[in-house]
């Protein structure tokens, strides 16, 4: 061990903390600096997808419709007391719609006295039936961040032009954004006020000791703020929003804690180990950091990889809103890595022994830190064998309790929800109230169907025709609340206000029908080119996009981490088990996420109205996510169990002793997980319960049935066969001595 590179990178971080640690102050405090920045140029979520005919109607809608703006939001006016007919109230919605109208960012403004007349016979109705409510609707430029920033400050100037007994609240899909970023933000704010201090407990008994359980809380601080300083950087490159700083802070916590717990639990066990150093060598707890980071960093270095290579693959989904996840959270992984692997090392080695000062009673201190053998290691040893002792009745039991709970994952249906109830105390959530009690839910951020004719050739009188009887189809239909044409000599728009909202199956049911059916009649007569734009087609393109790339998303993330642990493991089987082990594990959490958020069941516990449905990104990014993130305990596990086969190629005492030396850290981290990612069902936004549901349940499941039953199980039932690789025969062969 001592002539590996591992081993000397870990002496070189010892005996050089004084430069790591001035280092990384100076990283941190530039990280520090950069953090705000980050925070500001989070933006609205990007759920387009490349070449998709949402995006290409977007286009069209631009060049052809600059008056439409690059998004339609609705100024909301509201009075308990006054009617929208009395001149009070005419007033303030006149001084409002004037004083926005001068801004750059509105293109156009339909206000609700306007001579609905010129609208012709689409026109939309922007006074409520009791007359305490009307609507105007604007057109506003910019990007989706501009959006998002403009969205603040004309909601400023509508409520200083306001007033006087009249409320103005502006909502639409940029504003709503903007607010539910805010909700997002103390969502993470609360949760993390919860987890860390049920971290920091489990840690203290894991460890035994207090400062041993405050490094890897420090160190997952330390790599979270390098991972936004990273970030903040690459946000001039791409572009990031609110949920992306969501799993980028549930992952940097949560591996940030358990890679820092096995490299803490592997040094305090080999300083517990070690003689008085030899003369002339490193001082032993040098030689106690370079043996943890030749052991469990080098695990973890493994892990990292398949946890990076599994979400890397989501960039295959042709789509920002996977791309973003992707950069995200390969970016935490890697950011914790480095401070895992120089940081940690030079603190352990400037701690030193005072890393067991606030020690717990003895009885309450790990028993490797006492004990060497795995016989004396206690009950966790016990457990293995015992599960040894009946293999295949362990391996039948809880494969057949998995796959019973990955059965509702047959019934998965995706979709993308808004979770406006989380927004019912800002503007854009009582403006988006009104909307959806008074007027069209749907008109928070229309259907937008751009109709072209091939060549860039203008639309022909008999064309124009043809998209009347288009127009007059769409009015019949129930689902359709209202109607804005406008045309010109290039192209028709007609901008469609469901009666339902965006979100809702009924919206995505509409732009499937006018794709599937009436776009196709229109064109096959010879009409012009029909393409449908709007969020809520957006969301019916993510969702194919999705479903479309979910194949090549397993076959990468399985190809990859089976060539990886090919190496990590030095055996055929072990690999294959791992990736047959996870997809089942991964079932069983999708199937307990569809039978909670999509089912309803436990709706009042966790404090959630079901949508039908659940967020159309989860599955992939939970599969591509837990499938790494599960690797860590198997890569831990496994590399544990070897060293021990090396040692004595002894199967079960192999197994028995992996368990030994690694159940405790492994439970420990799964707790800790467990408690940071459970802490996010305290959120009030739905997405953000489902995320953390999702990763909470799959480590449970995991840590628990996978690898402390099915694993030494298996590795019982396949023996000697688990060590098994044809140049480790190949090898053997060449050993032998010639006849």
């Amino acid at each position: 061990m001592s002539a590996s590179w591992p081993y000397r990178w870990g002496l070189l971080m010892a005996r050089r903390r004084g430069r790591v640690l001035g280092v990384w102050l100076v990283l941190l405090g530039c990280s520090a600096v950069l953090y705000p920045s980050l925070r500001a140029a989070l933006g609205a979520p990007d759920y387009k997808v490349a070449g998709a005919d949402s995006t290409r109607a977007q286009e069209l809608l631009s060049r052809y419709f600059p008056d439409a703006g690059n998004e339609r939001d609705v100024l909301v006016f509201y009075s308990p007391e006054r009617l929208a007919s009395a001149r009070p109230y005419r007033n303030v919605v006149t001084a409002v719609l004037a004083t926005l109208a001068r801004r750059s960012e509105v293109a156009s403004v339909i206000g609700p006295y306007q001579d609905q007349s010129q609208q012709g016979p689409y026109s939309v109705r922007q006074i409520s039936s009791d007359g305490h409510a009307a609507i105007a609707i604007l057109a506003l430029r910019g990007d989706p961040r501009q959006l998002i920033d403009r969205s603040s400050s004309l909601q400023r100037a509508a409520d200083r032009a306001a007033g006087r007994g009249v409320h103005a609240w502006l909502t639409g899909y940029s504003p709503i954004t903007k607010d539910l970023t805010n909700v997002e933000s103390a969502d993470i704010e609360r949760a993390e006020s919860i987890g860390v201090p049920v971290a920091m407990l489990v840690l203290i008994l894991a460890f035994g000791a207090i400062a041993a359980a405050l490094t890897p809380l420090l160190l997952a601080g330390t790599g979270l703020l390098f991972t936004y300083g990273v970030l903040a950087l690459l946000s001039h490159l791409f572009h990031f929003d609110i949920f992306l700083f969501t799993v980028v802070t549930m992952i940097g916590v949560g591996i940030g804690i358990d890679y820092a717990l096995f490299i803490v639990s592997r040094f305090r066990e080999e300083l517990a180990g070690q003689g008085p150093a030899p003369t002339g060598q490193p001082q032993r707890v040098e030689l106690a950091v370079a043996s943890a980071i030749a052991t469990s960093g080098c695990v973890i270095a493994f892990s990292g990889a398949i946890v990076a290579l599994s979400l890397a693959s989501l960039l295959v989904v042709n789509a920002p809103v996977f791309q973003e996840i992707a950069i995200g959270a390969v970016t935490v992984v890697f950011c914790t890595l480095v401070v895992a692997l120089t940081l940690l090392p030079a603190v352990l080695a400037a701690v030193g022994e005072r890393i067991n000062r606030g020690a717990l009673p003895r009885r309450l201190r790990p028993a490797e830190l006492n004990e060497r053998s795995a016989t004396q290691a206690g009950g966790w040893a016990r457990w293995a064998q015992g599960i040894m002792r009946h293999p295949l009745i362990a391996a039948l039991c809880s494969c057949g309790l998995l796959i019973v709970i990955a059965l509702p994952a047959f019934d998965l249906k995706t979709g993308i929800n808004l979770d406006f109830s989380s927004l019912a105390g800002t503007a854009s959530g009582k403006g988006e109230r009104i909307l959806a009690n008074s007027f069209a839910p749907g008109a928070l951020s229309p259907i937008e169907v751009v109709l072209i004719q091939g060549g860039n050739r203008p639309v022909s009188a008999a064309k124009t025709r043809q998209a009347e009887g288009l127009f007059r189809v769409l009015s019949r239909d129930t689902r359709v609340a209202g109607l804005i044409p406008q045309r010109n000599s290039r192209a028709a728009l007609l901008s469609i206000l469901p009666s339902v909202s965006i979100d809702s199956p009924g919206a995505t049911g509409l732009v499937q029908r006018i794709r599937d059916e009436l776009a196709p009649a229109l064109e096959s007569g010879g009409g012009p080119r029909v393409l449908v734009g709007g969020t809520t087609a957006q969301f019916v393109d993510l969702s194919h996009e999705t479903r479309s790339k979910f194949p090549v998303v397993i076959a990468l993330v399985l190809g990859l981490s089976l060539l990886l642990l090919l190496v990590v493991f030095d055996s055929v089987l072990l690999p294959l088990k791992a990736a047959i082990m996870n997809l089942l594990a991964t079932a069983s959490t999708i199937g307990l996420v569809v039978f909670v958020f999509q089912q309803g069941h436990g709706e009042s516990l966790l404090g959630f109205s079901s949508p039908g449905f659940i967020q159309v990104y989860l599955p992939l990014s939970v599969f591509a996510l837990l499938f790494g993130l599960s690797m860590d305990y198997e890569v831990f596990l496994i590399s544990r169990m070897r060293e021990s086969w090396r040692e004595s190629h002894d199967n079960s005492l192999a197994v028995a002793t992996g368990l030994a030396h690694t159940a405790r850290p492994i439970s420990a981290a799964a707790a800790i997980m467990v408690a940071v990612f459970g802490s996010f069902l305290t959120a009030d936004v739905l997405e953000i319960k489902q995320f953390g549901f999702a990763l909470a349940v799959a480590i449970a499941l995991d840590a628990t049935i996978v690898r402390l039953v099915l694993v030494p199980a298996l590795m019982r039932l396949f023996s000697a066969a688990n060590w098994w690789t044809p140049w480790s025969s190949r090898r053997a062969k060449a050993a032998e001595p010639a006849a």
